[in-house]
């Protein structure tokens, strides 16, 4: 494992829960004075994900680009509002990457797109796959990296597994051919326009399969690993139980949107029911993805217990005093990072959930151009990884 700079923030953010506020308020509001990099000329595409859904996603390829991020956020937002991925998208590009940033499930312009709901990774992480195979046919470059934040980087997480099972364990190749065999979905955002394109449109001449050797890997920051018990932990927490109530109403009007552009997809009454995260995924998703009980669909889905057999290179960034998660999770996955070759760890003392704000002093000593840590060392590492593919 390459060495990197520590993290080092101002003493006033030495503290889970304050930088976490901190890097949310401040960073929503002066985010793009800190970097000098424009946003990238994207393009809208309408990708198709496992199961036939199809997922909105941006898409910006530089001028002789030498590899491709595929990046979402956490569990709320959409591209408009996540600043924090537009960020990694400005930083990316101008690193000379190919960027495709998407509305997971039940988000976004996804969620007008398709009523599917959310599946914390069972889904998503096929979908991360089809979308690289789909990107490469328009002209992205390999290798593929995958990357998320909070509940997203379970998604990318997902996907480094999902990578094993579709492209090394027997999957045919058309099942991961882009676009293959699916309907086109019968929606307004399909209708040709001169920023979007659409299934099927242009078919790839010659067509490329995705292969193994595509995918170079995952880097994930806060990444959800065991959600039984970060769940009973952040509503327990003194300060985790507004933040989870406050994510529980931004999930509740995700569902309504979802009930009024699909009318009859969603029980309004299951959906007036769903008060809490542990609701909504009682309410209205198990029982579409076949679960008897929200535990069972957590367990499910947590990914803790997939980095044992993880088979591409993994970097997960950690702060020990992230606020959304049971801290008695730390030693258990450090044993699980040490027993892989494959995965990278760098756990920190701070940070918080999703912040990792350096001070001056940290920016001088990692000799960065600004201060979000998490992502320049994400980005740092897929410089290494890459390099020691040559």
């Amino acid at each position: 494992m390459m060495c990197y700079a520590p993290y080092n923030p101002s003493p006033l953010l030495q503290n889970g829960v304050a930088m976490t506020i901190y890097t949310s308020l401040w960073g929503g509001r002066n985010w793009e004075k800190t970097t000098k990099h424009p946003e990238p000329p994207y393009k809208e595409k309408i990708f198709i994900g496992a199961q036939g859904v199809p997922i909105f996603g941006l898409v910006a390829i530089p001028e002789n680009a030498h590899s491709t991020i595929i990046a979402t956020y956490g569990i709320t937002g959409t591209l408009d509002n996540q600043w924090f991925l537009k960020l990694l998208g400005r930083k990316a590009y101008a690193q000379g990457y190919a960027v495709v940033l998407f509305d997971w499930r039940a988000h976004g312009k996804t969620a007008e797109l398709s009523p599917t709901l959310t599946s914390d990774g069972l889904y998503e992480g096929e979908d991360f796959v089809r979308i690289a195979a789909s990107a490469k046919d328009l002209g992205c470059p390999a290798k593929f990296w995958f990357t998320g934040f909070s509940l997203g980087g379970q998604l990318a997480l997902w996907a480094v597994k999902a990578v094993e099972d579709l492209l090394t364990r027997g999957a045919d190749t058309e099942s991961i051919t882009p676009d293959s065999q699916l309907p086109t979905p019968d929606s307004q955002l399909l209708t040709p326009n001169s920023s979007l394109l659409t299934p099927n449109s242009q078919p790839p001449t010659p067509y490329s399969p995705l292969t193994i050797e595509d995918i170079g890997g995952a880097a994930v920051m806060c990444p959800s690993l065991d959600s039984v018990r970060s769940l009973a932990y952040l509503i327990k927490h003194p300060v985790g139980k507004y933040i989870e109530a406050g994510i529980a109403r931004k999930l509740n009007q995700l569902a309504w949107k979802i009930h009024d552009a699909h009318p009859g997809s969603l029980d309004p009454t299951a959906i007036e029911r769903a008060k809490t995260i542990w609701g909504f995924d009682h309410e209205l998703v198990i029982e579409q993805l076949g679960f008897p009980s929200v535990e069972a669909y957590y367990n499910a889905s947590s990914a803790l217990p997939l980095l044992p057999n993880l088979t591409k290179p993994t970097l997960i960034i950690y702060a020990a005093d992230d606020p959304f998660f049971e801290p008695a999770l730390i030693p258990e996955l450090e044993a699980i990072c040490a027993e892989n070759p494959m995965i990278d760890l760098i756990l920190t003392n701070n940070g918080g959930h999703v912040g990792y704000v350096s001070s001056k002093k940290g920016q001088r000593q990692a000799q960065d151009p600004d201060p979000w840590w998490a992502w320049n060392r994400i980005l740092q590492w897929f410089e290494y990884q890459g390099s020691r593919e040559i």
